[in-house]
């Protein structure tokens, strides 16, 4: 289960650092660059660590559907970019995808 946590973090991480991305003004405004070098750093190696168990596929598949979601809504707060009803679609149709993987696949580790 320390795992799936592990991926959590990640997903998180990798979010902050891709949110900051914007915001560093291709890396010309300092803070927000650190948060994208160290976001990206803490998420690739915590996601590392999810390898143990998860096997790569799962978790990248988890990692990229959750991770497109949380950085659609960072977009919609941090940067006011509201998605047409297609793109909503789409985003529900991948998180669908999350829970089939997740519930019904024998390979997702559990």
């Amino acid at each position: 289960m320390k795992y799936w946590l592990y991926l959590l973090l990640a997903i998180l991480a990798e979010t902050a650092g891709t949110t900051a991305l914007k915001a560093s003004g291709q890396f010309t405004r300092f803070w927000p660059s650190v948060v994208v070098v160290v976001g990206y750093g803490l998420a690739f190696y915590l996601l590392s660590l999810t390898l143990k168990t998860i096997p790569v596929g799962i978790a990248y598949a988890v990692w990229s559907g959750i991770g497109i979601v949380l950085i659609t809504l960072a977009g919609i707060v941090f940067y006011r970019q509201t998605p047409d009803t297609p793109a909503f679609i789409g985003l529900g149709l991948i998180l669908a995808g999350v829970v089939i993987i997740n519930v019904f696949s024998k390979t997702a580790g559990h």
